[in-house]
């Protein structure tokens, strides 16, 4: 029997015009209402199962602190969150890390985890795009033009084919795009 390699997926909330927040930081525009008739509507229990496959969470500090501020939705999955600042937690299940990204991830967290999620921020996704960390990304486009704020791709300095894996459509109008980073 074999066991599938581990995998490090990107995934952001984006704008159709490409800004993940506002100039503010601020990502309140994700709740804009909307429907789409013949979109899919997930249950609570199809969500808490996919929540489940998830091992460990990444993310930068601002990511953290507004998380921390929502409520933490991450639960007590495994997070580490990239910071050169001095941050604490008394979260058991929260680590901070300043270090090397490839060191993190091929001697640490690929050997303990299967499923790493890169959740945010900007400068975090275009650091793990940079030194080909990536073999998924997931890009959740919300219906609405913000018109300016913190852009989730731009200035990567790379080329990566990616190949379509899927494509979703939500009854709340967003849409999802799986892709696969191809190496």
């Amino acid at each position: 029997m074999t066991t599938a390699p581990s995998k490090v997926t990107l995934h952001m909330v984006s704008s159709l015009d490409g800004f993940i927040a506002r100039k503010d930081n601020d990502v309140s525009w994700i709740e804009t209402p909307d429907t789409y008739d013949k979109g899919v509507t997930l249950t609570d229990e199809q969500i808490t199962t996919f929540l489940e496959g998830i091992d460990c969470y990444v993310m930068g500090a601002k990511t953290y602190e507004h998380a921390l501020a929502l409520g933490w939705p991450y639960g007590n999955k495994p997070v580490v969150v990239l910071t050169r600042r001095p941050l604490k937690s008394a979260r058991v299940n929260v680590t901070f890390y300043a270090g090397d990204l490839e060191k993190l991830v091929t001697e640490r967290l690929k050997p303990t985890y299967k499923n790493i999620w890169v959740v945010g921020g900007a400068a975090i996704a275009k650091d793990f795009l940079r030194a080909r960390l990536v073999d998924e990304i997931i890009v959740t486009v919300k219906s609405i033009l913000l018109g300016e704020g913190l852009l989730f791709f731009d200035s990567i300095g790379v080329e990566q084919p990616l190949h379509l894996k899927d494509v979703t459509a939500y009854e709340n109008g967003m849409v999802e795009l799986w892709y696969e980073v191809r190496k």
